[in-house]
């Protein structure tokens, strides 16, 4: 039973339920724990192998402000090495089970997003009000005022995920994210959703129910537009990029201290001194989530690293002066690229070492 369970879970197949039975195996023996490993470092190297009868090498461009990296190419044989490296990463059963996807449902219940939870929501009345896939969640229906109701939903580090809001907004989730959203917006009140994290929206457009993005002290008020939010409690801003259409950037709590932004400006929302700036950006630097990559411009190691920790769900320790200082501007891949094959590009241009024990990888100087 084991066996045929642990083939499932490294395909990706596993039941939550079949997941728990596996974990528990895991941790009644030592022995156990060794057969785990292994038939999990036989499938790193049976997945490696397939890449590379595909493609021989893995392409990242990165610059920095002094240097340039045009298409630096990582041989085949050198990505089979940091695929085994990276099971270090991976191997943390306890871990990996509470970092699934968590639905929180208006009546109490909590349910894990996974491959196989393809199925309906109800809500305590038992009507259907939207349908769960393994990568997005579909609403659809209004109620009267009154009966508005809210669900959360939290994406842990590793992961992404997409909504479709029951007016039609569509919302795509980055790592480390949690949304608060109504089950199904009021018919005549404003649409509010809580966020804390990063987030791109596509709001459907609907002139008398204003859109509005609460995000730590500001709120992100539209129409119909399209506009990414970056609100991680960890960082002293709040940074909000449009796209298209226009939106309004206030203080919750002080409303005359307002911002109106036009396509290609970013507005930034300073915790300390609660001041609203606005610049003239790329966009695309600040989209490129959505598309499966990571883009940067003058952007300090820092900041890079904490990029890195939600979209590979490692922890970062940096005790290398010389990179803390240090800018970057580029673009990666992130369904191409590992973190090890990232930290050696960046060794090219600054030097240094690093050592990763399990999911934490501290860099330091070298000797």
């Amino acid at each position: 039973m084991i066996s045929e369970i642990l083939t499932k879970y490294l395909s990706n197949e596993a039941t939550e339920q079949e997941i728990q039975t596996l974990f528990e195996w895991i941790d009644a023996s030592e022995e156990n724990k060794k057969e785990f490993i292994a038939a999990k470092k036989s499938c790193v190297m049976t997945s490696l192998s397939d890449l590379n009868s595909i493609s021989e090498t893995s392409v990242i461009q990165l610059k920095t402000r002094n240097k340039v990296f045009k298409y630096l190419k990582f041989a085949a044989v050198f990505l089979v090495l940091l695929g085994l490296g990276k099971l270090a990463f991976n191997y943390n059963q306890k871990a990996n089970y509470s970092k699934e996807i968590v639905l929180e449902l208006a009546d109490g219940r909590s349910e894990f997003i996974t491959k196989n939870n393809q199925t309906k929501i109800v809500n305590n009345k038992g009507d259907l009000i939207a349908r769960k896939f393994p990568n997005q969640i579909t609403y659809f229906g209004k109620v009267h005022d009154q009966e508005v109701v809210y669900n959360t939903l939290k994406v842990p580090y590793g992961k992404k995920f997409k909504l479709q809001l029951s007016d039609g907004t569509v919302v795509s989730l980055n790592s480390g994210t949690t949304l608060k959203y109504p089950e199904q917006f009021g018919l005549n009140t404003k649409r509010n959703v809580y966020l804390t994290g990063e987030a791109f929206f596509e709001v459907a457009k609907d002139k008398t129910h204003p859109f509005i993005v609460h995000a730590n002290h500001i709120q992100v008020e539209v129409l119909g537009t399209k506009f990414n939010v970056s609100a991680y409690p960890e960082n002293p801003t709040v940074n909000s990029t449009l796209i298209e259409g226009s939106i309004k950037l206030a203080e919750a709590e002080n409303k005359s201290n307002t911002v109106l932004i036009v396509p290609n400006q970013m507005a930034t929302w300073q915790n300390n001194s609660k001041k609203i700036t606005t610049k003239f950006v790329d966009t695309s630097i600040y989209s490129a989530w959505t598309k499966g990559d990571i883009a940067f411009k003058d952007t300090p190691f820092s900041t890079i690293a904490k990029i890195i920790e939600r979209t590979y769900d490692v922890k970062i320790i940096n005790e290398n002066s010389d990179l803390a200082r240090q800018s970057f501007t580029g673009s990666i891949k992130i369904s191409e690229s590992s973190v090890e094959n990232i930290l050696e590009l960046l060794k090219r241009d600054t030097p240094f070492n690093y050592a990763v024990k399990e999911n934490t990888i501290t860099i330091t100087n070298i000797p």
